[in-house]
């Protein structure tokens, strides 16, 4: 157990909705923006979290998370450090299709995904182990420079389940029960080897009348 009685408490945020032809899509590594929707997300999330204190932010270095950071970081007057290694998982030859397609172009149920990428069935996708080590040496380091603090991640829903996944000491392909939304919230509280989920993919944009403002599209 750490002899520091506060814990560290990590804000994990997947980043808001990605442009339309994005969507139903592996898009892993493709560097796509955020849809009009995404940026009203980013703006709600924003103004949710704009009145707490955050010790230390990471982002991801993909464009949809910066421009889900942006809102946040902008009003809080903070920047965020950004690890190389939270970017999403590369899905290889599945790169690019939509889910609906998986089946007929490669026999695999894309619903299973993690199951088929924790068994290496998706052809040139990132090895898992290569995966894991990644996202596990990006943890590391956020727990170690923010022991104690409050800690701001924006990543990727793939990258939220594999931490998950590590924190909780569950097999990766068993995070599909956790859903991750667009623009979602979830927290962590870690006392050394203990941890607690204290909130997990909440959504602020959907309690904020979101669906009421006028369309930008």
């Amino acid at each position: 157990m750490s002899c520091r009685e506060q814990p560290t408490r990590l804000h994990l945020v997947r980043h808001g909705e990605v442009a339309e032809e994005y969507h139903q899509v592996f898009g892993g590594r493709i560097d796509m923006e955020l849809s009009p929707l995404g940026h009203r997300q980013a703006k709600r999330l924003a103004k949710f979290l704009d009145d707490r204190p955050f010790d230390r932010i990471y982002r991801s270095p993909m464009v949809r998370v910066r421009q889900t950071a942006e809102p946040l970081l902008d009003a809080l007057g903070q920047a965020a450090v950004v690890i190389d290694d939270l970017r999403e998982v590369d899905f290889g030859v599945w790169t690019g299709y939509k889910w609906y397609e998986i089946e007929e172009k490669f026999g695999m149920a894309a619903i299973d995904w993690l199951v088929h990428l924790q068994n290496g069935d998706v052809p040139e996708a990132e090895p898992m182990d290569v995966y894991e080590s990644r996202i596990k040496r990006s943890l590391d380091r956020i727990l170690s420079e923010g022991e104690g603090d409050d800690v701001l991640v924006f990543c990727h829903g793939g990258v939220i389940r594999m931490l998950l996944a590590l924190l909780l000491k569950e097999p990766f392909s068993t995070m599909d029960r956790f859903e991750v939304d667009y623009a979602s919230l979830s927290v962590a509280e870690i006392r050394g080897d203990r941890v607690e989920l204290t909130l997990h993919n909440f959504a602020p944009w959907q309690w904020l009348g979101l669906g009421e403002e006028p369309s930008e599209d």
